[in-house]
């Protein structure tokens, strides 16, 4: 072997190659350098920042932080998640409930009939499957809402939109009316 090729037999080297690289100058490894000088970089990174106004508008300013000095929550996470999400998990039967009640008001807000079947239709299957499906852990409240007459249905829909455009009209007009009558230019009396 030449001499310009390390041996990796002699004692030592394993100890050589384990320990850091150190500076000629101070003597002091080079990782140690950089930690010190870290903390003071990042210090100086800051003082930039702010003086550019980087921090000058973020949202929360002056405000207390939220949850400080409140018992630790290890489901914090999924909890805020649910909250920002507005994410609802209801066993199925409240669920439906929820849905019953909120269905006139679904309804209403569509236009074309057969989309009003299709969504009565879809309320009448998910009731039906929750009836039939068997509970599969621990079994919340049982499924009392009912299945809903589709024609019935519509049969409101129609009387409750003939309602509002009936009032609609007549805010209208009640408007019209209650406007003084428009001077024309042209006449001067």
């Amino acid at each position: 072997m030449s001499d310009l090729t390390p041996h990796r037999d002699e004692p030592g080297d394993e100890a050589a190659r384990r320990m850091p690289a150190r500076d000629e100058r101070t003597g002091a490894s080079a990782a140690a350098a950089r930690i010190a000088n870290q903390s003071s970089w990042v210090d100086q990174q800051l003082r930039i920042a702010m003086e550019r106004g980087d921090f000058d508008d973020l949202p929360g300013y002056g405000k207390p932080i939220e949850g400080l000095g409140v018992e630790h929550d290890p489901d914090w996470w999924i909890k805020k998640l649910v909250e920002r999400e507005q994410i609802a998990i209801l066993p199925p039967a409240l669920q439906l409930r929820k849905d019953d009640a909120e269905l006139d008001a679904r309804l209403d807000r569509i236009n074309v009939e057969s989309e009003v079947r299709r969504e009565v239709e879809d309320f009448n299957a998910r009731v039906r499957k929750a009836i039939y499906t068997p509970p599969t852990g621990p079994s919340g409240p049982p499924v009392i809402t009912q299945r809903r007459d589709v024609e019935a249905e519509v049969v409101a829909w129609r009387e409750r939109r003939t309602a509002r455009v009936e009032a609609q009209h007549a805010a209208r007009e009640a408007a019209r009316a209650a406007e003084p009558p428009k001077r024309r230019w042209w006449r001067r009396s």
